[in-house]
């Protein structure tokens, strides 16, 4: 049988397209000689006609740039399409300011817990949780401000 007319029968067995059904090339005699879907399903276990594989989209150069973004590269203002809060949360951001002098808070009682004890420990916590101060320097500049005013 013509090698095109095989090469349907196959697509249909393999339920494939026909540009995905493989012949080996070193067995195109015993292919030629096929004349049922029977015997094309002998080839098929036997390995002489396999379906090929989907071509996939490459992800190299995903990979490339995912490496160059985690450098830091490629987010510069051009880049940009959301406003400020939008890419950094303002929660997000308010959390982690809000840790921050929370830390700050108790290295300063064990540093200094005379400065702290003046002001009052929850007293500054409440201050840090109603978001008095703008960063740890600022707390900082609060307590010992405070500290050399009394």
């Amino acid at each position: 049988m013509d090698l095109d007319r095989v090469k349907r029968i196959a697509a249909s067995v393999l339920k494939v397209g026909i540009q995905r059904v493989w012949f080996n090339p070193d067995e195109t005699d015993r292919i030629k000689e096929v004349m049922t879907k029977d015997d094309v399903r002998e080839l098929v276990k036997e390995g002489i006609i396999k379906k090929r594989k989907l071509q996939s989209q490459s992800r190299v150069r995903a990979r490339k740039l995912k490496e160059k973004k985690a450098k830091g590269r490629k987010r510069g203002r051009g880049k940009r399409k959301g406003t400020k809060k939008v890419r950094a949360k303002e929660k997000r951001s308010w959390v982690r300011r809000v840790r921050a002098q929370r830390r700050m808070l108790k290295e300063l009682k064990e540093k200094n817990p005379k400065a702290v004890g003046k002001i009052g420990y929850s007293k500054l916590y409440r201050m840090i949780k109603g978001n008095y101060f703008k960063g740890k320097k600022y707390l900082k500049a609060y307590v010992e401000g405070k500290k050399e005013a009394k």
